[in-house]
């Protein structure tokens, strides 16, 4: 029967980032990369599930992509390009996801006035019996 031994794995887990940050050539991911990613594709579900939580997260994650593009500029070298890619990205989906729950509010603002306005039409009609 095998035992874990947790802390033997923590310590090793622990020697290989200090490797990675000894290594001259390991370049880091970019400060909430990942982060935006998430939040930019998410938005644009969002704006297709329910309205609000797409345009939050259409937000968060252009702020967020400010801010790792800030930290980048600072020091590019330190920073893979591929997760600089991956900011860009999410970036790019926050601002669609923004803008189709722009959309869909207009859609759905026109469709409530619609709806509206044919209801008091019909109502001062007669159509129901009044």
């Amino acid at each position: 029967m095998e035992e874990n031994n947790f802390s033997n794995q923590a310590t090793s887990q622990g020697q290989n980032a200090q490797q990675q940050f000894n290594n001259p050539f390991y370049q880091a991911p970019v400060p909430y990369s990942t982060g935006v990613l998430v939040l930019g594709i998410l938005s644009i579900v969002g704006c297709f599930c329910y309205l609000l939580p797409g345009l939050i997260m259409g937000i968060i994650a252009i702020v967020l992509a400010k801010t790792g593009t800030n930290i980048y500029n600072k020091n590019p070298s330190l920073y893979s390009a591929s997760s600089f890619n991956n900011l860009k990205a999410g970036k790019v989906c926050g601002i669609i996801g923004i803008i189709l729950t722009s959309v869909a509010v207009i859609f759905v603002g026109i469709y409530i006035l619609v709806v509206g306005v044919a209801g008091l039409a019909l109502l001062n009609s007669g159509a129901f019996g009044h």
